[in-house]
């Protein structure tokens, strides 16, 4: 049965099953997800850190992963391309605008003044086959402001409440200012 099969069948089955397009992306673009709860009975792609697969020992059938993976952790298999990235980022922005925004402005709140943008070299044109198009997007949600940041190779950013150092992201810092109520000097 599946839990008699190895990392590497489990992954060789998975690989026979998928369409030639996403067989290309496969080559290059592989990863492993590791759940951040174990508990939570259904998964999305937000509770996932992913890591790196650097390897895998035909002989035992065993899979390398860049990060500590104990007995009992919830892994999948996961795929990088710019459509699902564009997505996420397009996703979390929408979410920031409707909590963060919409929400306080009304009450009081802060409002945006400019952000930070710490990207992966691995992004960008590279990734989309078009120039900033991580704060291109950025601006289509929070209008027009200052953005200042570089891209590096390795991006510090949450998993649900937890931070973990990640790869192949793009994070913002929203730098913002408190509104004045109308009595304050």
């Amino acid at each position: 049965g599946a839990d008699s099969e190895t990392p590497l069948e489990v992954l060789q089955n998975i690989f026979q099953s998928l369409n030639e397009e996403d067989r290309a992306l496969a080559q290059n673009a592989l990863f492993i997800g590791v759940a951040q709860s174990g508990f939570k009975p259904s998964l999305t792609r937000r509770d996932f850190l992913i890591r790196n697969l650097v390897g895998v020992d035909p002989r035992n059938g065993s899979i390398a992963v860049a990060d500590k993976i104990r007995p009992g952790m919830r892994i999948q298999f996961h795929m990088r391309d710019a459509q699902t990235s564009a997505d996420d980022l397009e996703n979390l922005l929408r979410r920031y605008r409707v909590e963060s925004l919409e929400n306080n402005l009304g009450s009081g709140g802060s409002s945006p003044v400019g952000a930070l943008l710490f990207s992966c070299t691995g992004r960008g044109e590279g990734l989309y086959d078009e120039p900033n198009f991580d704060s291109d997007l950025f601006e289509q949600y929070l209008g027009p402001l200052p953005i200042g940041g570089f891209f590096c190779n390795g991006e510090i950013g949450p998993v649900g409440a937890t931070t973990f150092l990640h790869g192949f992201t793009s994070v913002f810092g929203i730098c913002s200012q408190p509104k004045q109520s109308a009595g304050s000097t």
